[in-house]
């Protein structure tokens, strides 16, 4: 993903700033409770009491016939409210899930002509913005058949640059005046690992994986105040659905700044494991080693992000065999492998995690290739991480269990993608796609996120298609693939345990064992006993961090 930006309003900055209060620190007893949380090997834990530390730890957990404290600091009675730990999305992008919220938002469109209405009727309710800016278009489910232009765009708004990231962050679609001012003209040369999509030789206005910089470089960029606005927004949103940690994919230096402001005026409230935009952006903020956990325990830089090529729905995943709806086409793969290495080696070197973007069997294959080399020089515990794992070739599925390899994947884009999928690969090549309780039987570790906002960040209903590979509607019945569903434990370590261990956070995050943070959620019902239904509606009533409550259900 990458980032769209969107000016703020001070004083509406001032006031979100505000609902982030939280109470100080104090020892307590969260009682009363159907309390359920998953240890470091899999291990299922019942409880009906929890002690909470001064420091916002755990101390301890109660069952029924286990003395309580006299005199807590608090108590609450849970009255038989379910308890968990708090859930952790391994793989989001917190910036731009911010900046989602501050701008034009395409994603809940179903067609083109509602998409443009939407681009009219945002461009006429902000008037002064010198570019319109937005995400979320995904030609896909308007069922277009192809890629939206620049005259799609110039129909509804010609007078000012439009700029709209597609739903995955890896194409952009402008009209002719971002065009303009960016310079492109039909002579404008594709980047390389970029596509400019053409209409003949005139550019069409999309612009795929790298060839986004071409407009990216001129769009004026957001200031810090636009920046706090958008972290205040994303937390807002995470704390609502009991996100409380988040592995955050691409940390710039604006991003982590924009970080560090939060944590020093104490308003950073969600857990941030930071992996930098690359290897400059790693050296630039972390220096020559992983910075250490900051704002107890809610920000720390631990590796480092690469892509090895683009994604399914632009045709910029790398395959090893053509497109089965474009023939002439592979993908993009954006490094070669001599430069995957030394890119992989320099921050390994260093004792950064690396996590590379890897969607196309191709791609798969050759991050595989390079984890072997690699394993030989850089010994230790390493956690290699896949972010995405999404089309593997069925030959090379085993060697996921090689290395302490972390599978990071994101069960919605399964349910979202499949009609895609099944058009992109044709019905041979679908045996490793998506292909979660494969890689999980081959001893990788299964970490599960959002990858937000590309999709929602809520976990629930990722949960629930974890367990079932059916969409909200229950389609496919019985499920897209079912050999692939993995257990209701599975899926909640992957949102803990795993997601945990996946960013080297597991000795403080990820379960409510005594000693680890006391970050945890209230529900109405334990996500173990639901009904996929009911598990895919799920509400948090309460978000606490550290011991403190940092979200309330109005």
């Amino acid at each position: 993903m990458r980032r769209s930006a969107k000016t703020g309003v001070k004083a509406a900055l001032l006031l979100a700033l505000a609902t982030l209060a939280a109470p100080a620190l104090a020892d307590g007893l969260i009682d009363n409770v159907d309390g359920m949380t998953l240890t470091g090997d899999g291990k299922l834990i019942r409880f009906n009491g929890l002690l909470i530390t001064t420091d916002g730890k755990v101390a301890k957990l109660l069952n029924r016939y286990d003395k309580r404290p006299e005199k807590p600091d608090f108590r609450l009675d849970a009255k038989g409210k379910a308890l968990i730990p708090g859930l952790i999305d391994a793989h989001g992008h917190v910036m731009e899930l911010g900046f989602s919220a501050l701008t034009l938002d395409l994603s809940d469109t179903r067609s083109l002509d509602e998409a443009q209405a939407r681009i009219a009727a945002y461009a006429a309710a902000n008037p002064a913005r010198p570019w319109i800016l937005g995400t979320g278009w995904n030609q896909e489910k308007w069922g277009l058949g192809r890629f939206p232009t620049a005259a799609d765009i110039d129909a509804v708004v010609a007078d000012r640059p439009v700029w709209l990231a597609r739903v995955d962050g890896h194409a952009g679609w402008a009209n002719s005046a971002a065009m303009k001012a960016a310079g492109i003209t039909a002579k404008t040369a594709s980047p390389a690992g970029g596509r400019i999509e053409k209409t003949g030789a005139a550019p069409s206005g999309v612009f795929v994986d790298a060839a986004r910089a071409l407009i990216d470089k001129v769009v004026p960029p957001p200031n810090p105040r636009d920046r706090d606005l958008a972290l205040v927004r994303a937390q807002e949103i995470l704390l609502g659905f009991g996100v409380t940690g988040i592995a955050d994919m691409g940390t710039t230096l604006d991003d982590w700044m924009t970080y560090r402001r939060a944590g020093d005026a104490g308003r950073l409230k969600i857990r941030i494991i930071s992996y930098a935009h690359g290897i400059d952006a790693m050296q630039t903020i972390a220096g020559p080693e992983p910075t250490p956990w900051l704002y107890d325990d809610r920000l720390r830089m631990v590796g480092v992000k690469l892509y090895s090529d683009g994604a399914l729905g632009s045709r910029g995943a790398w395959l090893k065999q053509p497109y089965a709806d474009a023939a002439n086409e592979r993908g993009l793969g954006f490094l070669d492998d001599v430069r995957l290495r030394n890119l992989m080696s320099r921050a390994a070197m260093d004792h950064f995690q690396v996590a590379v973007h890897a969607i196309g069997d191709a791609a798969n294959a050759q991050l595989l290739d390079a984890i072997d080399e690699l394993s030989e020089t850089y010994k230790g515990d390493r956690r290699w991480r896949i972010e995405h794992a999404q089309i593997a070739d069925p030959a090379d599925i085993a060697r996921f269990g090689r290395h302490g390899i972390i599978a990071s994947m994101q069960p919605v884009h399964q349910t979202s993608d499949r009609l895609m999928a099944e058009a992109r690969l044709g019905p041979a090549r679908l045996s490793g796609a998506y292909a979660w309780a494969s890689i999980r039987k081959t001893g990788a570790h299964l970490a599960f996120g959002s990858d937000t906002p590309v999709e929602s960040a809520n976990p629930f209903p990722a949960l629930a298609v974890a367990i079932t590979r059916e969409d909200a509607n229950g389609e496919p019945m019985g499920g897209w693939q079912p050999l692939e569903r993995v257990s209701r434990e599975t899926a909640l370590a992957g949102f803990t345990t795993e997601a945990a261990y996946a960013g080297f956070a597991d000795d403080r995050l990820g379960s409510l064992e005594p000693g680890k943070r006391a970050d945890f959620l209230l529900l109405d019902a334990n996500p173990l006993d639901l009904p996929p239904a009911k598990l895919r509606a799920m509400r948090v009533d309460e978000t606490w961090i550290g011991g403190q409550r940092v979200f309330v259900r109005k």
